[in-house]
């Protein structure tokens, strides 16, 4: 595959095409308001990588509840106030030729103690302190992560991608480990499954038709079951309930961590071989250059999330087209680096606690 397939339209079932197949994956960044609301920082940063060619620019995972916060800095989506700051930064973005979405999200256990006074959970959870949601705040959950969604759309934007990864609320919904309900939320897979699939066809039902729709999955650690996990994108896109599926895979080219010995099947094949219909698939994990993006197409997929590559040069996309084999500097960088990539020094404290990123 040439580097040109990476920069061919990539048309979804509903709205507008992402120019290129290299999408900015969500990235935790805490350089947003104590109060949720976006900072220019943040606006800055995000409206860099736009200017830098990406497809699609996918915000930071965004809270759906006040008490779904699971990072300092953490930009919020639960609220009207977090319109006006919203609005500007779409309006940005799509001067600046991106699609946008916004990542909604809720913490569940994992919210830090010192940020969230009643932590919730599927079921209660000793480690985290977390209480289990009673039925009726299970249904409130479903619905504040609609009314996000339609708060996303008013403010301009072209998506949204519900967080059903990393162990987060809808993720431990998902886990036969750390939901251990007895009601229509828990049990089989079918039940622990049930809120995610209401939550997404309640986004479907109640926005614009051509208002797009994308989830983020981890089909590993936090309590997932593979099996399962492949089985519910399965059903997500047998039903086309989204445009696109995000797949978290922490490295692209791993194995399974319970990989049979006579699979030799990476992770990510469990899930290119799922019959997709209109639904797009695409990858996390270790994409640094542009090999490794286009094997990614090769293996099946159809876009490519960038995560470090995208904080490392805001226009890595734009660098990729003029030379196939471009690849993004190898770590650690200097501080004064990433202030010229637009990392404000918010976003580089927290970094800091990423071994070998920044250079002492």
């Amino acid at each position: 595959m040439s580097s040109a397939d990476l920069f061919q339209p990539l048309e979804f079932h509903h709205g507008k095409a992402m120019n290129n197949r290299l999408m900015l994956a969500p990235l935790t960044n805490q350089q947003s308001h104590a109060d949720g609301l976006l900072s220019d920082e943040e606006h800055h940063w995000l409206a860099m990588r736009a200017a830098g060619g990406y497809g699609l620019v996918m915000t930071a995972a965004a809270h759906v509840q006040a008490n779904g916060q699971g990072f300092p800095g953490q930009l919020g989506i639960f609220g009207d106030q977090h319109l006006p700051a919203l609005t500007r930064l779409a309006d940005d973005l799509r001067q600046k030729g991106a699609l946008s979405a916004v990542q909604l999200h809720h913490a569940g256990y994992r919210a830090p103690a010192n940020l969230v006074n009643d932590i919730v959970s599927p079921s209660g959870d000793a480690d985290s302190g977390a209480r289990a949601l009673s039925l009726d705040e299970v249904y409130q959950l479903r619905d504040d992560f609609i009314a996000a969604a339609l708060r996303a759309e008013q403010a301009g934007f072209d998506g949204v991608e519900v967080h059903g990864a990393h162990g987060y609320i809808l993720s431990a919904f998902l886990s036969p480990e750390l939901n251990r309900r007895d009601d229509e939320y828990g049990g089989t897979a079918e039940n622990r499954a049930r809120l995610l699939l209401e939550i997404l066809d309640g986004i479907r039902q109640s926005c614009d038709p051509d208002f797009q729709l994308g989830v983020r999955l981890s089909p590993e650690r936090f309590g997932q079951n593979l099996a399962e996990v492949v089985a519910l994108t399965q059903s997500i896109c047998a039903t086309e309930r989204v445009d696109y599926v995000d797949m978290s895979l922490w490295d692209v080219r791993k194995r399974p961590i319970d990989a049979a010995e006579d699979d030799s099947r990476l992770l990510l094949h469990h899930f290119t071989e799922i019959p997709r219909g209109k639904v797009r698939l695409g990858a996390a994990g270790k994409i640094m250059n542009g090999q490794t993006a286009r094997w990614l197409l090769d293996q099946g997929c159809d876009f490519a999330l960038l995560g470090r590559a995208a904080i490392i040069e805001h226009d890595f996309p734009q660098k990729l087209q003029n030379n196939v084999d471009h690849a993004a500097p190898a770590l650690p960088v200097t501080s004064g680096h990433l202030t010229a990539q637009g990392v404000s020094p918010k976003f580089q404290s927290y970094l800091s606690g990423w071994p070998n990123f920044i250079q002492d």
